[in-house]
Parts: structure tokens; C-alpha cells; sequence
């Protein structure tokens, strides 16, 4: 069985997160490291692996620099990275982003495609919805326990009223959530191994992707503008000495909210 996930790098949770005012886009130009739902989605690949054999990939869209965060899922032990990286590509919304993964998939030919549920960035949980439309696969989302059984895939997930249990036939996209399983520490053995398992960079030309389709061009949303919040209005900070009440009477009645 071969197995994509699919991962994202995001800016490291100690980083100070900022928008780069010339694009009005997230600046990455900062430290890296891979989604936290992704890791739990390669984790779970990695179980299948062993339970059934196959191949895990890793798959990507990213400046070159996020091939590092791709190092430390093949340091858990997926087999090969592959990374889209292409000028043309940049400012990818989540419409022009779906395309480009797409592609890349479609070359992969998957049995099952994993993403986790959401990135830590964006939080818009509904890449993976896209991607499956875009390939026509089934796709089950939030998943907190997978089966993979011949051809066809169970996913558990828990909703208000209970759980639910989803099967699918194969090939299909899972998304899984963080509660699926605890991901593993790579190794020394593994990150040491990392650096020689096969890791590709390709452009939107070598996936086959139209670069009119990708970045800004093939995006369907910009952002018009960005501005701090609007300024708090006047506080009073009222210590309690005993007569606590009635100060907050009077500042209300003051204020003719009483």
C-alpha cells in the first residue's frame, strides 16, 4: 500500500509571527517546523506501514526551505520526501494551493492520502476536502481511529451526539485529528538516516501544474487590507476596599447604565 501524507511547514510556535506589509501575506521568513496535526497524520501512516507493509511519502508545497521540516518526518521513518517549490507558486490561496497538490498527487497515484485535520497557521480545516474533490475520492475528516482493510478505509470520529464510523473504498483522502495517536520521537538512528533518503524539488512545470493556476494568478481571494484592532475605550480599575459596590454603582450611574 503506498501512502502520501501530506504536510505543511508553518512558523515555529516560539517565533514572533508577523505580516510582511509589502504582500499582506504570513512572513515565513523565520524558523520552521512541520504542522503539529501533520506529525499525528505521518504517525499514523507509519503504523499502517508496519501493520501492512508499503511506502509512506511525504508530500509538500513550500519555499525550498521547508525541505528541513520535511527531514524530521523521514527521521520518524517515512521513506522519501517530495517537496513543490516554485516562485510561481507563492501566495497560493487555498484554491490555487488544492490545484498544485493535486497535480503532485496524481503523479504519486496514492492508495490513501493523509492530511491532518488543520494547520496552525491558517486553521482553516478544508484543504483536504478540496484536494479529495479535486482527485474525485471519497474523504473522511476528523478522524480519531483508522482501519485499512483490504480495499476500503474506517475512520471513528467524535461528533456532539457520539461517534460516528465512516467506511470508504480505496483510494480515498483521511484527515485525522490529533487525538489518533501519540507520534513518536525520531530517533538518532533515524535523523541520522534522514539525510540519505531520496528528497525531490520539483517546479509547477514538472508536476504538470499550469502556473496561471497557481500563486496569486490562480488564486480566488486577496486581502485588501490589514489594521491593528481599534483602540480600547476608557477603563477604570476599582480596588476593593470594602467599598467596592458602591464605587461600581456610582461609575454605572455615571456611565446612565443604570
Amino acid at each position: 500500500m503506498k501512502i502520501v501524507v501530506c504536510v505543511k511547514q508553518v512558523p515555529d510556535a516560539t517565533s514572533v509571527r508577523r505580516i510582511d506589509p509589502a504582500t499582506n501575506r504570513l512572513d515565513r521568513s523565520g524558523e520552521g517546523a512541520l504542522n503539529a496535526t501533520d506529525v499525528n497524520a505521518v504517525e499514523e501512516a507509519l503504523r499502517l506501514k508496519e501493520a501492512q507493509g508499503g511506502e509512506v511519502v511525504v508530500a509538500s508545497v513550500g519555499p525550498a526551505k521547508a525541505v528541513d521540516s520535511l527531514r524530521k518526518a523521514l527521521a520518524m521513518g517515512a521513506d522519501r520526501a517530495l517537496l513543490v517549490s516554485d516562485d510561481e507558486a507563492a501566495g497560493s490561496d487555498l484554491v490555487a494551493t488544492s490545484y498544485v497538490l493535486a497535480k503532485a498527487l496524481e503523479r504519486e497515484e496514492a492508495d490513501l492520502v493523509l492530511f491532518g485535520q488543520q494547520s496552525s497557521d491558517s486553521d482553516g480545516a478544508v484543504l483536504w476536502a478540496a484536494v479529495a474533490d479535486r482527485l474525485r475520492r471519497p474523504m473522511v475528516s476528523q478522524v480519531a481511529e483508522l482501519t485499512v482493510d483490504g480495499g476500503s478505509v474506517t475512520g471513528k470520529r467524535q461528533t456532539e451526539f457520539g461517534y460516528d464510523v465512516i467506511a470508504a473504498p480505496l483510494p480515498a483522502v483521511v484527515a485525522v485529528s490529533d487525538a489518533i495517536n501519540e507520534p513518536r520521537y525520531p530517533s538518532l538512528k533515524g535523523i541520522m538516516g534522514a539525510k540519505s533518503k531520496p528528497t525531490e524539488t520539483l517546479t509547477l512545470a514538472e508536476i504538470g501544474a499550469e502556473a496561471e493556476r497557481a500563486g496569486t494568478a490562480g488564486s480566488r481571494t486577496s486581502v485588501i487590507a490589514l489594521q491593528p484592532p481599534p483602540a480600547k475605550g476608557d477603563q477604570v480599575k476599582i480596588e476593593d476596599d470594602g467599598s467596592a459596590a458602591e464605587k461600581l454603582v456610582d461609575w454605572l450611574a455615571e456611565k446612565k447604565l443604570l
